[in-house]
């Protein structure tokens, strides 16, 4: 009678360990998914920021004398006003420096993020490129 009884009892458990085990799985997945999803719209959220511009693009300090050391700067004209858009220093401002620095200049496109600081716009690109005519 005892061995009925603890055949029954370790039954009664094996299966309690194994629905437990079941819904830490799908506890697990479904924190995995929701983790998935938080990521995806941070991205998008941060893709919804970039803007494009289009303009031509000098050095700051060379050409513009606004800035205490060589910047690119890209100038696009709206509505008549020509606005300064300051880039950053990163790897890919930088990379497109040498063609106007001491008074060069290109027409670029530019995709990024932009914020003001200092009462200029600056932006960090994302992506540069050179608009061929």
């Amino acid at each position: 009678m005892n061995t009925i009884v603890k055949t029954l009892s370790n039954s009664t458990t094996n299966e309690t360990t194994k629905t437990k085990q079941q819904t830490m799985k799908k506890l697990k997945l479904i924190a995995a998914l929701l983790a998935g999803l938080a990521i995806a719209g941070a991205t998008t959220a941060l893709a919804a920021d970039e803007v494009t511009i289009t303009g031509n693009m000098v050095c700051g300090k060379c050409t513009l004398h606004l800035t205490d050391k060589c910047q690119n700067v890209v100038q696009v004209t709206k509505d008549g006003n020509t606005e300064n858009y300051f880039l950053a220093d990163n790897s890919v401002s930088t990379d497109a420096h040498g063609a106007v620095c001491h008074g060069g200049s290109e027409k670029v496109t530019v995709t990024g993020t932009v914020e003001d600081k200092d009462g200029k716009k600056t932006m960090t690109a994302s992506k540069l490129e050179v608009v061929k005519e």
